[in-house]
């Protein structure tokens, strides 16, 4: 026995008139009134044999020999009941055709024939087995030889439909086969193509192109006859970014120059209705839309699909493909579609992901510059002027011995108070380079070395007030770009602001325990931020630069408040975990939207 993955459709036509046989000849002999005749136990036989043909049909399986064992059975009980029936003139003669049928069906027109010849043989037994009359057998006869010849012409004729249809399913399976591998292939390509380069750029033409591609694809694999061969050059296509609040053309395919410096601000309209949903969307007309339909690349397209460029919550822009023929985009090149537009949403963030990298790169390598300016310019203007101050008073006080010993002595204690003075700064300056007492003792402790150094040194008041279970919570990376920003605020203060008392104060916000809430305020002078800020690219200094440089180190937001004579505050929030982190950012977004003057964070200090 065997079985096949596909049913045995031949048995199941054998079976269904085999059936269709018994039924006729119970009739038959129900009609004769020999219905209860002993003979009539081979149509049980027969009855029984099909029920296990039906089971092995259901299972798709046969047995060995399968075709030839079924023609026997039906032959051997064909000619037994026929003979012991009475043969031709008895009231089922027609069992013959049982054979002739099953013959046919399983072995074609040649079966039907062998198996016509045969009956006409077990007809003409029937002479001497009856005694039936020469006349009736020829009739017989004829009968079945037309019949067989009839059964195997209708039998070549449904093997060949047969056969047609099954080398058309084998040959459709095989095409889908091919066009799901060459989809495949395509998705494969792709997805290759778009991770192989980190260029912003480069990954939106690759998006373009390999959707035209990859649609031209679909096309053969649609219609294997009369592929869309116009698919590669039809498509007008664009990828459309956001830039603030409006959508650029990011890359585009059949645009023209204008059409590549159009902004779309995507309130109303098609593209309105795409990044508000976050759903593709299929479209036959964009001539009426208040956007999209000014664009001349997409005047001679009847078919629209626009899908946004989304991850999760985030939607970075849109891709928007446009076709002449009404209807093209279907549900597998939008799906396909799909697949290229995710792909595309990773490679992007891949491509901005690298791109930040290289601006962190670079932003470090400003800020280590940037550290070796400043600490050149304090060597300059403190220690350096010291040490020549020193120098020249230690001439003058050698000049000075053998004429005035006594102002030699006062000189020698004014060097030496000098000498002492800048050994402090010098000092004071190695601290902040590297706070040993941070790594050590923690940033309570820092921070009052620093204040303490800052009265020692400079003879600056800074009052600090920290909350020490806070502080001790602290990363150590975070408590190093706090006390930086300390001590970056203070040393602004101390030079720029004449304050009599500088105050550090590090606590959680009341209702946010997840955010720490970092601020330096002094009483002194204060000056006019929006002043500074609009010309301060101008300027020598980039104090507020490094204050927010090293803010963004922790995620946080700054914001500066000041005012001509009422002194100045420098607010920091701190997130300390990603919830607080996620609350701080929307927070900051909304401040920005309701306040577009506002100082804080990044827009501030990039004025």
């Amino acid at each position: 026995m065997y079985s096949s993955d596909s049913p045995f459709l031949t048995d199941w036509y054998v079976v269904s008139v085999r059936w269709t046989i018994l039924l006729g000849t119970s009739v038959s002999l129900a009609l004769a009134g020999q219905i209860t005749s002993p003979v009539n136990s081979l149509l049980l036989i027969l009855a029984a044999w099909n029920i296990f043909l039906i089971w092995l049909a259901g299972q798709s399986r046969r047995l060995k020999y399968h075709r030839v064992l079924c023609v026997a059975i039906d032959v051997t009980i064909s000619c037994l009941f026929f003979w012991l029936g009475g043969g031709l003139l008895g009231p089922a003669a027609w069992m013959l055709l049982l054979p002739l049928i099953s013959s046919g069906l399983y072995f074609n027109l040649l079966g039907a024939l062998v198996a016509t010849v045969g009956m006409t043989i077990v007809e003409a037994l029937d002479i001497f087995i009856n005694g039936t009359n020469i006349i009736y057998t020829l009739i017989g006869a004829i009968i079945t030889l037309v019949m067989g010849g009839l059964f195997g012409y209708l039998s070549h004729q449904t093997y060949t439909q047969l056969q047609e249809k099954r080398k058309k399913q084998i040959t459709m399976r095989e095409r889908t086969q091919r066009g799901e591998t060459e989809r495949l292939r395509a998705i494969y390509n792709m997805s290759s193509a778009l991770t192989s380069t980190l260029s912003y750029k480069r990954v939106l033409d690759n998006a373009l192109d390999l959707s035209s591609n990859a649609l031209h694809v679909e096309s053969a694999n649609l219609d294997p006859n009369k592929p869309d061969m116009q698919a590669d050059t039809a498509i007008t296509s664009a990828v459309l970014l956001f830039k603030g609040h409006e959508l650029i053309v990011g890359s585009a395919r059949h645009f023209t120059q204008s059409d590549m410096r159009a902004i779309f601000p995507a309130k109303q309209g098609f593209l309105a209705k795409v990044i508000e949903e976050g759903e593709p969307v299929v479209t036959d007309n964009l001539s009426t839309d208040p956007e999209l339909g000014q664009v001349v690349g997409f005047l001679e397209c009847n078919s629209i699909y626009c899908l946004p460029m989304r991850n999760g919550f985030n939607i970075y822009g849109a891709l928007i493909f446009g076709h002449p023929t009404p209807g093209y985009f279907t549900r597998e090149r939008c799906d396909v579609l799909g697949i290229i537009g995710r792909q595309a949403v990773i490679a992007i963030q891949n491509a901005q992901l690298y791109q930040d990298l290289a601006d962190e790169k670079e932003r470090m390598m400003e800020v280590q510059e940037e550290a070796r300016k400043k600490l050149a310019r304090d060597l300059h203007d403190g220690p350096t002027q010291s040490v020549s101050a020193i120098a020249m008073r230690v001439s003058l006080a050698r000049r000075m011995i053998d004429r005035d010993p006594h102002s030699a002595s006062e000189e020698l204690e004014k060097i030496e108070d000098l000498a002492r003075r800048t050994t402090k700064e010098i000092r004071h300056m190695l601290f902040t380079l590297r706070p040993l007492v941070l790594e050590s003792q923690g940033l309570t402790a820092a921070l009052q070395a620093n204040a303490e150094k800052m009265k020692e040194t400079y003879n600056q008041a800074v009052v600090i007030q920290v909350d020490e279970t806070l502080a001790s919570t602290l990363e150590m990376g975070k408590s190093g770009v706090i006390f930086y920003i300390v001590e970056e605020a203070v040393n602004n203060a101390r030079k720029h602001a004449k304050a009599a008392q500088i105050f550090v104060r590090l606590n959680s916000l009341p209702n946010q325990p997840e955010i720490a809430f970092l601020e330096i305020s002094d009483n002194g002078v204060g000056f006019d931020v929006a002043e500074v800020n609009k010309s301060y690219d101008k300027r020598g200094s980039l104090g507020m630069v490094n204050l927010r440089e090293r803010t963004e180190l922790v995620n946080g937001v700054l914001n500066i408040q000041s005012a001509i004579g009422k002194g100045t505050k420098i607010q920091v929030f701190i997130p300390l975990s990603e919830d607080a982190a996620d609350l701080l950012n929307n927070a900051h977004k909304s401040q920005q939207q309701s306040s577009p003057a506002s100082i804080s964070g990044k827009n501030q200090s990039d004025q």
